[in-house]
């Protein structure tokens, strides 16, 4: 089955980001040119996806206002070099369908995923985490795996000494997933392989879902679900993504971030050059 529903959880606080997030959604935090939520649309949109559903919450309406026409700007900057800057924009907004459900209260990742269930229904679906961008495309990857009704969750390989940041998996010899823990000590992480924010779900995850207690902070992981899910026999595998991952939720990394898609970009050149005279 072609999967073309993506759920992009964006209700979280962004705590890590103070004060920068004091007053803004951490999805819309810039990196160089563009709020980190929309490249995460873009990839999900250069996947195949055109049907998406962004997890919100109180003080989030930011990205509801991005993700919508603008008439009156769009009309002051017509026939201009601006113009060009909201073509990418525009264009998913043409063809891609997104819709807003608000998580009222924060319990987790994977009560804010349940928010979907009936927006997805009976389909397979891709969940990509709002504050995260992959490069090059790691949904596009992911969807290529798919093979029959199997879940799939994308990870990487982390230094020993940052397991206890991440929910850390242990793969046997055939790539299945056999167990998971969220943010386990070096001494109890069975890997240093970490979930990076990309997965690929199938529907009944929310039955999953109902049945995970509520753990520290009254909050429901989609870990515990996933985890649930394995112990019933549920075939889970891991795609292990090769590139590059930017948690915007760390400064060091959304810093990196935003200096690595600058240096990409047609400005690359002219920033180069400033930053050699900032080193010296």
């Amino acid at each position: 089955m072609k999967v073309t529903k993506a759920v992009i959880p964006a209700a979280g606080f962004g705590t890590r980001m103070l004060p920068i997030t004091k007053a803004q959604p951490k999805e819309m935090v810039p990196v160089f040119d563009k709020p980190v939520i929309q490249y995460v649309v873009e990839e999900a949109y250069e996947a195949g996806i055109d049907d998406i559903l962004i997890i919100t919450g109180r003080h989030k309406r930011a990205i509801e206002d991005h993700f919508d026409r603008f008439p009156e700007l769009e009309d002051s900057i017509k026939n201009s070099e601006k113009e060009k800057e909201l073509e990418k924009l525009y264009e998913i907004l043409e063809n891609v369908t997104i819709h807003y459900v608000r998580q009222k209260i924060p319990r987790g990742l994977g009560d804010a995923i349940y928010h979907a269930k009936k927006h997805v229904d009976d389909e397979p679906f891709v969940v990509l985490l709002g504050d995260v961008i992959t490069f090059p495309n790691c949904t596009k990857e992911l969807l290529s795996l798919l093979l029959g009704n199997e879940c799939i969750i994308s990870v990487q390989e982390v230094p020993r000494e940052m397991v206890s940041r991440y929910g850390i998996v242990e793969i046997d010899e055939n790539g299945r997933i056999k167990d998971m823990m969220e943010k386990p000590s070096i001494e109890e992480a069975p890997s240093n392989f970490a979930i990076l924010g990309r997965y690929l779900l199938q529907p009944e995850i929310f039955d999953f879902i109902e049945k995970t207690p509520a753990g520290k902070g009254e909050e429901i992981q989609i870990t515990d679900s996933i985890k649930l899910m394995i112990a019933n026999g549920k075939e889970v595998r891991a795609h292990t993504f090769t590139g590059k991952v930017y948690d915007i939720g760390n400064k060091i990394s959304w810093i990196k971030a935003t200096i690595e898609f600058a240096l990409r970009s047609e400005m690359g050149n002219i920033i180069k050059e400033k930053m050699k005279k900032l080193l010296c």
